[in-house]
């Protein structure tokens, strides 16, 4: 899978995850998963390599474990939306960017950047975009300052 496949399938998962336990997502992700495989979806079927559904997995595990803090500063960022009044699907672009730029170092805060609009641009409304690019600017420069 293309590291893009792969971003737009931990997005999904995350989006999942505002409807889901904890306990739950390890499930529907291998039923996500399962019905990439046997086409089920949007895409025809599409091949999960195991590193990819491995990676998958522990970028997920990994973006969980940081929610609280990365849903921290997104509050702070965003002045007058808290995350709770986030749409659902800009809250989970917002959280996978952050992590990225905050957390995996083998990507570029502006890679981050870019994909996270270009997911808003696929799934978010009309604001989307501006919005989820205008917070990932302020974060992005605050982490550069902290490098």
């Amino acid at each position: 899978m293309k590291r893009r496949e792969i971003r737009e399938v931990v997005f999904q998962l995350l989006f999942m995850k505002q409807f889901n336990s904890v306990e739950e997502m390890n499930e529907q992700v291998t039923l996500y998963l399962d019905g990439m495989r046997n086409g089920l979806g949007a895409d025809p079927l599409m091949d999960v390599p195991a590193d990819d559904e491995k990676y998958i997995r522990e970028k997920l595990t990994g973006i969980l474990e940081k929610l609280e803090a990365i849903d921290s500063l997104l509050g702070e960022k965003s002045k007058g939306w808290k995350t709770y009044r986030m749409p659902k699907v800009d809250l989970s672009i917002l959280r996978q960017a952050v992590y990225e730029i905050l957390y995996e170092e083998s990507i570029p805060t502006k890679v981050a950047i870019n994909e996270a609009v270009e997911l808003a641009k696929r799934f978010g409304g009309d604001e989307s975009p501006a919005f989820i690019n205008g917070i990932l600017g302020q974060i992005a420069k605050e982490a550069e300052k902290e490098a």
